[in-house]
Order: C-alpha cells, then structure tokens, then sequence
C-alpha cells in the first residue's frame, strides 16, 4: 500500500484508461441472455482501505449482478448457519482445473460430490446449506447478510436476470439432479435451484463489493466499527478457496500474476483484497474463454505490480 491514499486515487484513472483497451479481448457473457446487455467497455473500480478511506474510477456506478461472486458469501454463511464438519461433508476442499460448470469429476471421482464450493455444483449444494425452511426464507437471509456485509440497504434481486438464469439453467438442472441422484443434494432440486439463481442475481455496485471486501481482508470484522460479522475461521476458509478456486480455471495464473485472493463473476463482476488493507470491487463486463473479465484482471495485475500486494 501506498503510505499516502491520495497516491492511489490520483493513479487510478489513468490505469483504468490504460487497462480498458483489454476490453476487446473480451466478450460479454450470453448464455444468460439479460447479460448480454451489458456494455463491453464499461470498467470501473472501488478501493476501501481499512481507514475508511476509498477511491473509485471509471464507471464505479455501474449496477451488476453478483453472479459466481455471491458463492463467497453463501459459503460464509452456511458455515455460520451448519458449522465446518456438515459443510465439508458435502463440499471437499480443492481446485478441479475444470471449468466452472464441469460435471466431469461428479461421476469420474468418488464419492462424487463437488470438489469445492466455488465451482457451480459445490455452490448450489452450499445453498441447499443455508438455514431457512423455505426458498423465499433462505433467499432473504442471504440478501440480509449481503446488506450487512456491504454496509448498505440498497443490494436486491434483479428480477430479470434472476427469471433469465432460471429459463436458461439447463446445465445446472443437470449439475443438480446428478448431485440429488448421487445424495448429496439432500432437498429437493427446484427450490435449491431457486435460491441459488437468486443469490447469483443479487445487484450490487463497485463500492458495496468493495465494502464487502474489506470485511474480509479484515477477517471479518468491520474495521470501522470494530463489530465482528463472520468468524475469522470462516472467513480465512474463504480466503483460501478464493486464492485457490476463485478465479476458475484461471485461479493458478492468477495466484502468480496479481497474488491476493479474488472472486469473479460471469457478469463481470470481481471481488478481490489486499489482508490486513483493502477491498477490491471491479466491472468489466467483457470475458476472457475462463469467465474471467478481461480488463478487470489486467486492471488487477497492474495495481499489483505497481503496489507489491502480491502475498506471496
């Protein structure tokens, strides 16, 4: 970290420029069609330092969908909710090298549940963990924790992308029914299905996944207010399948070229932190072939060589 903020924020604008043109490597995701709307130039960034400080560029405003992002905080909360032994009795605890929706290693290895909770089947048995006796139940309470998380009432489901996801989630119905066969989904399919679109098409800012970060580089205590959120515990669990698995297939490449642990969202979206500093909240709507967006990266590889924030 810079001693001065101000270092940063007079910095960032032009990396943002800089980084933009690694748009065109990209396209924007289509397979959720609501998402295809999303303009592939739009780059913007948030930075909240663990004083309170926070600096935003480019299109910082720019609303989008939590998408794979939310998978961080609904193991968080299924942690809170069932505690480490029931989680990973139905989740293991290691990167595949498979793409996100790879049903391969389901039935190539044994027992065949998922192999962590980041990749889509392993998210969509977390969300069959999360407490609630009905999907509408469950759904609220992740929706709470993520307002909570990001200091703000204003997060909600975007009801287009979530009926979007839901209409066009064949793989995913396949993930599920195959996980339901194997009895490691132990309820029944739809209404897991329902809470996991929903958490997916939760709408957030730059700043909210910012926030949120800091949280979690701030092993899970407000750093502002002093007020513990999520148990350390948990939330160095997390941090370790976001180094690990957080940024898909990619996640090794990404370990070695920027070094801090990170999540991304097919909608663009990247959540990413500096321990002990800051949070991270990016927009880049145009994807690389990993689902990873491709400016927001580049973005995050030059704030780190420029920064040394690399853990390693």
């Amino acid at each position: 970290m810079p001693t001065d903020f101000n270092q940063l924020t007079n910095q960032l604008p032009g990396l943002v420029e800089l980084c933009r043109t690694y748009a065109t490597e990209g396209r924007v995701a289509s397979y959720i069609p609501e998402l295809a709307h999303a303009n592939p130039q739009t780059l913007g960034i948030t930075l909240h330092h663990k004083s309170g400080s926070f600096t935003s560029a480019g299109e910082s405003d720019t609303p989008f969908t939590l998408q794979s992002i939310s998978k961080v905080f609904t193991l968080l909360l299924a942690l809170m909710d069932r505690g480490e032994q029931a989680v990973f009795e139905k989740v293991g605890m290691e990167p595949t090298g498979d793409v996100f929706n790879s049903m391969l290693k389901l039935e190539l290895v044994q027992p065949g549940k998922p192999f962590n909770p980041l990749i889509n089947a392993g998210a969509i048995v977390i969300s069959s963990l999360i407490g609630g006796d009905t999907p509408e139940l469950k759904s609220q309470r992740i929706l709470r924790f993520i307002r909570d998380l990001a200091g703000d009432d204003s997060p909600s489901f975007n009801e287009s992308v979530y009926r979007s996801e839901a209409a066009t989630a064949n793989r995913n119905r396949s993930l599920a029914y195959f996980l339901k066969d194997n009895k490691v989904l132990d309820q029944d399919v739809e209404p897991t299905l329902e809470v996991y679109f929903k958490q997916c098409a939760i709408e957030v800012t730059c700043a909210h996944v910012a926030r949120m970060g800091l949280i979690l580089a701030n092993d899970g205590s407000d750093p502002l207010s002093g007020r513990e959120i999520v148990p350390k515990r948990y939330v160095r669990i997390a941090k370790s399948f976001m180094v690990t698995c957080g940024m898909y297939n990619a996640s090794g490449e990404f370990a070695i070229q920027v070094g801090i642990p990170a999540k991304s969202g097919v909608a663009g979206g990247i959540l990413a932190l500096v321990p002990g500093e800051l949070g991270i909240g990016i927009i880049g709507p145009a994807l690389n072939d990993k689902g990873n967006s491709t400016a927001g990266v580049q973005l995050l590889k030059q704030l780190s060589e420029h920064y040394d924030w690399s853990m390693f």
